[in-house]
């Protein structure tokens, strides 16, 4: 087998790069599958990581959110309230994410004979219906605060908290969705993309402080509002990943380099029915390479071999592969 390289120089994109502020705001908010070069190719180093970067982000969320409910019972703000309870569900999550990278660990049994990878896809439908909840909780605040409003008080730390929460959740959402490509954890880039979002509700519980200067009490639960409807959408973008794996679904990516590596193995004639599927944030894969059909049985094997060298090459993510030759004919 090929020694692992640093670098993965054949980037296969689903995507479109786009360019100007729009193109990089859409890129830094969309999911990206494809693999890094500094991808972890072990499944147990890609578990620690996974493992250390919830503990971390979970301290850096905690402390963001104390701050926040202080200044909520201060203030009594609709829209920080809103943001204050988006944290709280991250919270929320992040341990169940931790619970199934262990448990994702565990060796195979007879009852489950593929190992408890899949737990991870299972938290992230926990994680949909924690997003839900809080999506609900937010809209009814904020009718409560059309219906019934209130003045906004403290608003220089209102604004402060808003600051300090988008520039914390920024910076855990970063974090997050590195980790996450580095293992392949679509879970963890979930949790990070929910915190981004919840960087940029910050930001519109800033603007909603803006308007209660300008004499617009309607500002802050309007903000509510919006903040509920970024959630929605968000939980509509987290939820199509985590069902598609749950269905065994890859990236229409996976598949091509599959195969590209495969026929460029010496011995390989033909690929044919390949197949991949995520389990939790390792890759698993089968394909069906035909050979020469004067190989005998050795030499059939010692190709098969290579191609196995040359997919965990290519894929850093793959932990494992069955690799059938057949005779061309």
């Amino acid at each position: 087998m090929a020694p692992p390289h640093d670098h993965d120089h054949d980037h296969d994109h689903d995507h479109d790069h786009h360019h100007g502020p729009l193109g990089r705001l859409r890129h830094a908010l969309t999911p990206h599958s494809h693999d890094h070069g500094e991808a972890i190719r072990t499944a147990e180093e890609a578990s620690a990581v996974g493992i250390r970067a919830a503990w971390i982000s979970l301290a850096g969320m905690g402390a963001t959110a104390a701050l926040q409910i202080v200044i909520v019972l201060l203030s009594g703000s609709v829209a920080l309230l809103a943001d204050t309870v988006h944290n709280l569900g991250h919270l929320a999550t992040t341990i169940p994410l931790i619970i199934a990278f262990r448990l994702g660990r565990r060796a195979a049994t007879r009852r489950y004979s593929h190992g408890f990878r899949r737990a991870e896809d299972l938290v992230g439908l926990l994680i949909g219906a924690m997003i839900a909840l809080s999506a609900a909780l937010i809209v009814a605040e904020s009718v409560r605060g059309l219906l019934d409003p209130t003045e906004m008080t403290h608003r220089p730390w209102v604004l402060a908290a808003a600051l300090v929460g988008a520039a914390g959740n920024e910076l855990v959402a970063i974090y997050r969705i590195r980790a996450g490509r580095r293992i392949g954890s679509a879970a963890l880039v979930a949790e990070g993309q929910h915190a981004r979002t919840d960087a940029l509700t910050s930001i519109a519980v800033a603007l909603g402080v803006i308007g209660a200067w300008l004499g617009l009490p309607w500002a802050d639960p309007l903000i509510g509002l919006l903040i509920a409807a970024v959630v929605v959408a968000v939980l509509i973008s987290s939820m199509r990943t985590v069902v598609r794996r749950l269905m065994d679904g890859i990236e229409p990516d996976v598949l091509d380099r599959l195969e590209q590596s495969a026929r460029g193995v010496a011995g390989v004639r033909e690929v044919r029915a390949a197949r991949a599927r995520w389990t939790g944030h390792r890759l698993e894969a089968e394909l069906e390479i035909l050979v020469d059909p004067a190989a005998s049985l050795r030499e059939g094997a010692a190709v098969a071999a290579a191609v196995d060298a040359a997919l965990h090459d290519r894929l850093p993510h793959l932990d494992r592969a069955l690799i059938r030759p057949v005779p061309a004919d």
